[in-house]
């Protein structure tokens, strides 16, 4: 396929400790020119669902700046670096906000959640075989409540609109589907 859109201009606007933002001039298919905007996400993530050995999912929950309210996630982060496998990142990142690791990850899925303006990444593992190896490492900033939850609860929660946050709706969505394929074969 043929792309007429076509990008003329980059221009960095800011450079922050993981995002950099650049205003992009393009030439539309019917030759007009317009500004976009542009967030290059350098680092990309992982994000876990940690299924405990009682089949519920442990979810944090935390307090969210950008949009001013609690929300409830699956635990999440950045990588530390560019070359960092995202598998080492879910890794740590659930030993840090939940104190637990996993005997078993696997990758569920990856998804990229705002393609039209940033460059962002997120790969999602399953974590099973969970062991508890001490209590939260949390950043500074960081206040992080953990809570089991159903499956079931939470599709019901994400079909009602309460869980909109994209990597947590997917990954129990990709696991949801996951587990029935393994019920159902």
């Amino acid at each position: 396929m043929e792309h007429k859109l076509i990008r003329i201009d980059r221009e960095l606007v800011y450079r922050g400790s993981v995002l950099d933002i650049y205003k992009d001039t393009m030439e539309l298919p019917n030759g007009k020119k317009e500004y976009w905007d542009f967030v290059d996400h350098r680092k990309g993530g992982a994000c876990i669902v940690p299924v405990l050995p009682d089949g519920r999912i442990l979810m944090v929950r935390q307090y969210r700046p950008v949009i001013e309210r609690e929300t409830l996630e699956l635990p999440a982060g950045a990588r530390d670096s560019v070359d960092e496998d995202t598998k080492v990142t879910a890794a740590r990142e659930l030993l840090e906000e939940t104190g637990m690791t996993s005997g078993k990850l696997t990758l569920l899925t990856k998804i990229r959640p705002a393609v039209a303006w940033c460059s962002e990444f997120t790969d999602i593992y399953l974590a099973e075989d969970l062991t508890r190896e001490g209590e939260q490492d949390l950043d500074d900033a960081e206040e992080i409540g953990l809570e089991p939850w159903d499956l079931s609860e939470l599709c019901r929660r994400i079909y009602a609109g309460e869980l909109q946050d994209a990597k947590t709706v997917a990954g129990i969505l990709a696991y949801s589907n996951l587990r029935m394929l393994r019920e159902h074969g």
